[in-house]
């Protein structure tokens, strides 16, 4: 499944208050525990990231204690007590078979020694793969079968509607509408290469004027640095925006047609900006790169609060009109 059905599958388990163990599959940097992480903020819940690979398993079980000569286990602080949320057990299958047989108490009985997990929460964990070459112990088959399992593979959609919520660099997002297969593409020869997770932490390089190599890997960062000398050849959006677009030109080679479509979404501030590319896009380009801007353009407005403004907007203007009537109708 993409990340977005991930997170729709998870949110189900929550919304319906199915605490059902699950365990998430998927390679490394693709955005699993992220998503975990915004579901328990979105839901207003706590959340507990533990990482199994990091611990022993004194640190989950707790330490005996002598009391009235009796050994008593005290557990960890970092256990959650009471209230409701999310206890997230990060890098499982990473864990060494002793830690994992603590983990499967955790996960089957709900308890460990003499803790029990608080009513109101849910137990999930994740893991990588073998063939995403990380360094894994195979999972014990009573424990795999106390999971749900759910397997995500990265998904650029996904991604995208992530990033430009996000905040990430605009040139990052075109260049990856342009070469979407270097989304993820794991180099076992090299220290760095490009991952969802990785794009990120190159978008906040990129923005601070320094190289994104470290980040993503030479490879791609020679491509995204090619791209990015696309941007002295585009139109100038700022009069598009502004509505005064009327004698500019829509590019004609393909990348700088998704850098031109990607920068209008992002730089869209407000309902009659988006109005006034959406004008100067309808009239300039064919069919397909509007239907992609007006997808990214909703998710945009829809987070600035500006979906209605922007929809009377349209409802002024006949051809707009047909024109997303023609688009959903495809859709």
């Amino acid at each position: 499944m993409t990340p977005n059905n991930l997170k729709a599958y998870l949110d189900n388990l929550l919304a319906k208050n199915l605490k059902i163990s699950t365990m998430i599959w998927g390679a490394p940097g693709i955005g699993k525990s992220s998503i975990v992480a915004q579901l328990s903020s979105e839901h207003k819940i706590d959340f507990i990231d533990l990482r199994l690979s990091q611990l022993a398993p004194t640190d989950l079980r707790g330490l005996p204690v002598a009391e009235d000569g009796i050994s008593k286990w005290y557990p960890p602080e970092f256990l959650p007590r009471d209230g409701q949320g999310i206890l997230f057990l990060d890098e499982l299958n990473m864990a060494p078979p002793a830690m994992q047989g603590v983990a499967q108490q955790l996960i089957l009985d709900r308890r460990v020694g003499s803790y029990t997990v608080p009513e109101g929460w849910f137990v999930w964990a994740a893991g990588n793969r073998k063939e995403d070459r990380a360094s894994v112990f195979d999972m014990p088959s009573p424990l795999a079968n106390r999971f749900l399992h759910l397997q995500v593979e990265a998904d650029f959609d996904s991604f995208k509607t992530y990033a430009i919520d996000a905040g990430v660099h605009e040139q990052i997002i075109a260049f990856l509408s342009f070469r979407s297969t270097l989304l993820h593409k794991v180099d076992p020869l090299q220290p760095a290469w490009p991952s969802p997770r990785s794009w990120v932490m190159a978008s906040a390089l990129h923005s601070a004027e320094l190289d994104i190599a470290p980040a993503i890997g030479v490879g791609a960062a020679a491509e995204f640095s090619a791209f990015t000398t696309l941007y002295q050849t585009l139109p100038s959006l700022t009069p598009i925006l502004d509505g005064m677009g009327d004698n500019i030109p829509f590019p004609t080679e393909p990348s700088a047609q998704y850098a031109t479509a990607i920068g209008l979404t992002v730089r869209s501030l407000d309902a009659t900006s988006a109005y006034n590319a959406f004008i100067w896009l309808s009239r300039v380009a064919t069919t397909e790169w509007v239907q992609l801007f007006i997808v990214d353009l909703c998710r945009v407005m829809r987070s600035k609060k500006q979906m209605s403004v922007l929809a009377k907007l349209v409802q002024k203007d006949p051809n707009l009109q047909k024109f997303i009537q023609d688009f959903l109708q495809l859709t």
